[in-house]
């Protein structure tokens, strides 16, 4: 070159480097002219003062040439790192010829850019933290980059720094980690941007040259790769921007920064991948062992067999009871995951540790003791150690512990809830019952005369309270007896009006709707053989009949007990009779709808003061209609002996049903016995056949009671002729309850020949329906689901 053609560049030169004077070079400057150097302890900084160019000296005592970031103090490019300076005699050299080369006291230079140099260029740290040497014109301008950090990544990848394949060049820019923390030398782990296998270009980390995690593809505009939930769900993600290249020159990718964050990703010595602000990328060991939680993992090559999914390392604060099993010497470029990879691929090998320059394993018969005060790392098989396992995940623990007193909190308040809805339903329809148990027109009306000439009256609502206090708290003293629906308590209020109390059970199958429409049919059935109904009381699950108090019980209370029978004469016995014929005439003709019992019965005709009759009891009651002749039930109930076998058997009931019940409890209160409990020796099995045979051997008055005395013959004889016409086995052939009435009160009416009694006529017949009865106690199903108006 011509000093003529050499002079113009030389100015060029002197003016830019005219802040570097010889002497000077460790002063703040962004750039290193030919003939210039930077001293051990001198640097280089960007204009923007965020990147320096220096020689660091890490805890090994060897020391390198670095770029790092002067906010978070990290070496994020190294130039010697596998080279390092033995001592701290030594500079970065920009020699004449544009050679920047590393000169070091007792060993040689390494040369930086050795091939691409020119006398012509200048060496320069830029705001992006590029380290560059460009190629200038001869009036300063630059003519072309000779050679750039960039192109040499070694452990962090800047925003605008390539990785992938340089094809025209024939290189392959990929990161690699540091071996360990202090050990800038290359590591196990690289990051590259290539092929898949599966013929996909993504970002490839690979442990010792064996994939070890992949990235999945671009998603979301360029924005956030498939395997990196962690950048997905974070903030950056907004920040970042991934470009790649494809053609027959490069396959490259990198990424810029929106907005002009400060960032860069540092691949760090056990695997992790992190930016700048600290938000980690990729964890550290997370696709070490078997780990299926962490996307993108490839377990590791020629995994052995004893290794099973889950298994992995885990670090463990404490100390092994037995000495380590072997030592195994580390390589110079070995690092931790090397002694984790002789240990994974060792099936005695349950823990390890890296001292110094080698590896210490443990075998399965090491035991192994946390202890946080030791402040010393082993790393544990987590499937080895049962204790250690639980241990590690305590917090797996506290969150099933938390979501099940979390569940039983919501199942409490489900249940209160709910309760507090069933009674406040209850509550609200206790009240609308009770309103209309006392405002009802069907009630309050007084259109309905009964028999007596008496009007209807309304119900009286009694509160528990006053009805607790009558009977003194239900007591066993004050009970009179048990029927099918519940207890009967005697009570007496304060002003002395005694009162029978008919406490329905839980079971008796009766609801509100039936209780109340029960209440109705009752209140307005006015006659002087019918019970008299005085109120009601409904209070929760509670519901109470408020009846008046019959001193004499019941008709079964004498009939059947040979002690009280006798004070019964036949005169009394006979006026029971037409007062339980003109109780029923009454429910089957005289009240607007016909009723019919379904339960009569001994137990249930109740005695006054006077010994006057009173049909109880309407809880199986039913309500026929003015054309209706019969019903038919699919559930037969009542009590046994006084069932009509077409109702026992084929579920049909009529008035005739009570007819035929009415029959059997004259026949029971002429002789005094039980129609059920009958038996006379061989010739009957019950009191009605018996009856029908002595009927045929005209020694009928054989069943009369013997503690009749004068007692009238023919009227007793009547009584019996009449009931006989009313169980025979033929509904048809039974009279009604108008013409028993005649029959009984008109003694020159002449009867007809009964014929034989159901127990005849059907004891060969099959029987298609089994009744649901008991000897002594009635069952019901309440049926009652209208009231209309009764007489």
């Amino acid at each position: 070159m011509s000093q003529s053609a050499t002079l113009p560049f030389s100015i060029s030169i002197l003016i830019l480097c005219s802040s570097n004077l010889p002497g000077v070079t460790h002063a703040q400057t962004s750039t290193l002219c030919p003939g210039e150097a930077l001293s051990f302890t001198g640097q280089l900084a960007s204009p923007n003062g965020r990147y320096k160019l220096a020689f660091f000296t890490p805890p090994t005592g060897r020391s390198f040439l670095g770029i790092s970031d002067a906010s978070y103090s990290e070496n994020l490019w190294v130039a010697n790192r596998t080279a390092p300076i033995i001592n701290d005699n030594a500079n970065l050299t920009m020699e004449a010829d544009g050679v920047l080369a590393i000169r070091r006291v007792g060993q040689a230079p390494i040369a930086l850019n050795a091939n691409r140099a020119a006398v012509n260029s200048v060496a320069t740290l830029e705001d992006s933290g590029n380290f560059v040497v460009t190629e200038l014109n001869a009036d300063g301008s630059v003519k072309g980059v000779l050679w750039q950090s960039f192109d040499y990544p070694t452990d962090t990848l800047f925003p605008g720094m390539m990785l992938g394949n340089d094809f025209a060049a024939g290189e392959v820019r990929r990161l690699a980690s540091w071996l360990t923390d202090i050990n800038p030398a290359p590591g196990a782990f690289s990051l590259e941007w290539d092929l898949t296998v599966n013929g996909t270009v993504e970002l490839i980390m690979k442990r010792r040259g064996e994939v070890y995690w992949t990235s999945g593809l671009l998603e979301r505009d360029n924005r956030v790769f498939q395997n990196l939930p962690t950048l997905s769900d974070n903030f950056l993600a907004n920040d970042y921007q991934f470009h790649y290249v494809s053609n027959s020159s490069e396959r490259s990718f990198f990424y810029t920064v929106i907005g002009g964050r400060s960032s860069w990703w540092k691949l760090e010595p056990r695997g992790r991948l992190w930016d700048t602000s600290m938000a980690f990328l990729l964890d550290q060991d997370v696709c070490l062992g078997f780990s299926s939680a962490t996307p993108g993992c490839h377990n590791a090559e020629n995994t052995p067999q004893c290794r099973r999914k889950g298994d992995k390392y885990e670090a463990r604060t404490g100390y092994f009871e037995r000495s380590p099993l072997h030592y195994t010497d580390l390589r110079a470029d070995d690092g931790l995951t090397d002694c984790w990879a002789g240990c994974w691929k060792n099936c005695s090998c349950i823990a390890y540790e890296m001292v110094g320059d080698y590896c210490r394993y443990w075998d399965e018969q090491a035991k192994f003791i946390p202890d946080e005060s030791t402040r010393r790392d082993y790393y544990v098989l987590n499937s080895s150690l049962p204790t250690s396992k639980e241990s590690s995940r305590w917090w797996i623990w506290v969150i099933v512990g938390l979501v099940a007193a979390l569940l039983v909190l919501l199942f409490g308040f489900l249940v209160y809830y709910r309760r507090k809805k069933l009674i406040e339903e209850r509550e609200r329809n206790e009240e609308e019952i009770l309103i209309e148990l006392t405002t009802s027109d069907q009630l309050n009306e007084s259109a309905e005369v009964g028999e007596e000439g008496k009007k209807s009256r309304s119900v009286k609502v009694f509160s528990f309270a006053s009805i607790q206090a009558a009977t003194k708290d239900f007591s066993l003293e004050n009970k009179l007896g048990q029927g099918g629906f519940g207890p009967i308590y005697k009570g007496r209020f304060p002003e002395g009006q005694e009162i029978a109390v008919k406490r329905l059970s839980s079971g008796s199958g009766q609801g509100l709707v039936e209780f109340k429409n029960e209440i109705i049919l009752i209140a307005k059935l006015q006659h002087m053989n019918l019970v008299r109904l005085l109120g009601c009381c409904i209070f929760r699950d509670e519901k109470m009949l408020i009846y008046e108090y019959m001193p004499n019980k019941s008709l079964n209370f004498f009939l059947f007990n040979s002690t009280k029978r006798s004070s019964l004469n036949w005169k009394t016995r006979f006026s029971i009779v037409e007062g339980i014929a003109q109780g029923l005439l009454y429910l089957h003709k005289y009240s607007r709808l016909r009723i019919i019992h379904r339960d009569l019965k001994a137990s249930n005709i109740l005695l006054d003061e006077n010994m006057v009759p009173k049909i109880s009891d309407f809880g199986m009651a039913k309500i026929f209609g003015r054309e209706d002749t019969e019903a038919l039930t699919n559930r037969v109930v009542g009590t046994y002996g006084y069932m009509a076998p077409e109702y026992a058997m084929e579920g049909v009931f009529s008035d005739k049903s009570d007819v035929y019940s009415f029959g059997v409890l004259l026949l029971e209160i002429v002789s005094g016995r039980k129609n059920s409990s009958f038996h006379h020796y061989d010739r009957a099995v019950s009191l009605v056949a018996y009856a029908s045979e002595t009927w045929k051997d005209r020694t009928c008055l054989d069943i009369m009671d013997p503690t009749f005395v004068d007692a009238p013959r023919e009227q007793i004889l009547r009584c019996i002729h009449v009931a006989l016409l009313s169980v025979q086995d033929d509904a048809a052939d039974r009279p009604g309850m108008a013409d028993i009435v005649l029959m009984l009160t008109n003694e020159s009416m002449r009867l007809p020949e009964p014929n034989e009694p159901a127990y005849v006529a059907q004891k060969n017949k099959p029987s298609t329906k089994q009744p649901h009865i008991n000897e002594s106690e009635t069952y019901s199903l309440i049926s009652i689901t209208t009231v209309p108006e009764a007489r």
